[in-house]
């Protein structure tokens, strides 16, 4: 009995081998949890890489202090509306009229703040009660009538586009008073003492990183508890090292700028409650059940109407807002505002981890396809590559990321 304890006891074996083992062990280990978290890691990855190379080909312009706060800027409405669209194709739906939305509620918005001289707060609240309306109008369509969703959104995309034009005559119509310009081009004010850095940027990182670190323990401690499988330990410590380097990197060049941009705010909001909404909260789980799985939800007791109703308003609420921000960022309200938006959007959603058949996707991940798509034309414009090309590369990243879904869930699978 003795040897055979013997037999089995790490000390049995040859010192000069057990290092090397462990070592691979080590290796293996870390790349098994990267291909086991693919999906969730896959696009984090892109993005990390895609920063590398424009950074190197444009010279270190990439990651100059005003491109970055330029970067936020120009891509904030299109992230708002990639976690709204996140939600609507996790439940199993698509929205094309998320881009029509944002014109004709930027429209409305110049028309009650330049032509009526409403002021800019109560126009933004009539702004966002108009994109609840307009969203409920078509979750109801859809949720109770029945009609699919493509069907709906497209003739939303056509009537909006319409109204629009409608409102504003075919004119562009501006400029926006002072205060609600700020809401898209404004940044936090300085205060405290000079630092040669915006302190107020500076204490939001230092909270953002705190915050996030022991959200991510966290999660990690309660997946552990109720015995689900987690990613290794050393790749969850470099996954933290990660996201500490990549929030200190951004809070050091936003704060040696002009600081954080007020809609950086709003973003950050946003990401915070709807991602606490979709992993901890009921309407969220049932989001993702419908999408899953919808006649299992039904037999769950799950309210399918009522939730996929609430989507698209939510959806109607965040392109109000998106309208709102692009409107201001602007200046004017334009007849050709928000082209190919809602295209943006999905193809940040799908870039982002989000799936065909429904049922899957992050907030997390919406921002990430968001930012890879923000980054592509960010840098291409950079290094001054024709818009002709743009698109043929844009649509080969989602084609790519697309392929890499079916791919993953095929390995899955088998």
């Amino acid at each position: 009995m003795s040897t055979d304890v013997t037999d089995k006891s790490p000390a049995a074996a040859p010192p000069g081998k057990s290092g090397g083992s462990a070592d691979g062990s080590l290796l293996q280990l870390v790349l098994g949890g990267l291909r086991r978290n693919m999906r969730q890691y896959g696009m984090l990855i892109a993005l990390g890489l895609l920063v590398i190379l424009f950074q190197v080909w444009t010279g270190g312009d990439l990651l100059l202090p005003r491109n970055v706060s330029n970067l936020v800027l120009q891509n904030s409405y299109i992230l708002i509306l990639a976690i709204g669209m996140m939600l609507v194709i996790i439940a199993g739906h698509i929205d094309l009229s998320v881009g029509s939305l944002t014109a004709f509620v930027g429209a409305f918005a110049a028309v009650l703040t330049v032509q009526h001289d409403v002021p800019w707060f109560l126009a933004l609240v009539l702004c966002l009660v108009v994109g609840a309306v307009a969203g409920s109008v078509q979750g109801f369509l859809i949720a109770y009538l029945g009609i699919p969703s493509f069907i709906v959104t497209l003739a939303g995309m056509l009537l909006f586009r319409g109204l629009t034009e409608i409102l504003l005559k075919g004119q562009t119509l501006g400029p926006f008073p002072d205060s609600l310009q700020e809401m898209g081009n404004g940044f936090l004010p300085e205060v405290g003492p000079d630092t040669n850095y915006h302190n107020i940027t500076l204490l939001l990182g230092i909270v953002l990183l705190v915050f996030v670190v022991l959200q991510e323990v966290r999660d990690r401690k309660r997946q552990q508890e109720f015995e689900l499988d987690v990613v290794p330990r050393n790749l969850f410590l470099l996954k933290l090292v990660a996201i500490v380097a990549a929030i200190l990197t951004v809070t050091m060049l936003l704060a040696s700028y002009k600081g954080a941009p007020i809609v950086l705010l709003i973003l950050g909001v946003l990401v915070v409650g709807y991602g606490y909404i979709m992993r901890n909260a009921v309407f969220g789980r049932h989001i993702y059940a419908i999408g899953g799985n919808l006649p299992a939800a039904k037999l769950s007791g799950v309210k399918d109407k009522k939730v996929t109703f609430l989507v698209f308003l939510n959806m109607g609420v965040l392109a109000a807002l998106a309208g709102m921000v692009v409107a201001a960022r602007l200046n004017a309200a334009s007849p050709k505002a928000g082209l190919n938006f809602e295209l943006e959007a999905i193809a940040s959603s799908f870039i982002g981890g989000a799936s065909m058949s429904g049922g899957v996707g992050t907030v997390l991940g919406a921002i990430i396809g968001g930012l890879v798509l923000g980054v592509l034309n960010n840098g291409m414009n950079l290094l001054s590559v024709g818009t002709d090309w743009q698109q043929v590369i844009k649509g080969m990243a989602l084609l790519a990321a697309v392929g890499f879904d079916v791919w993953n869930k095929r390995k899955s699978g088998s």
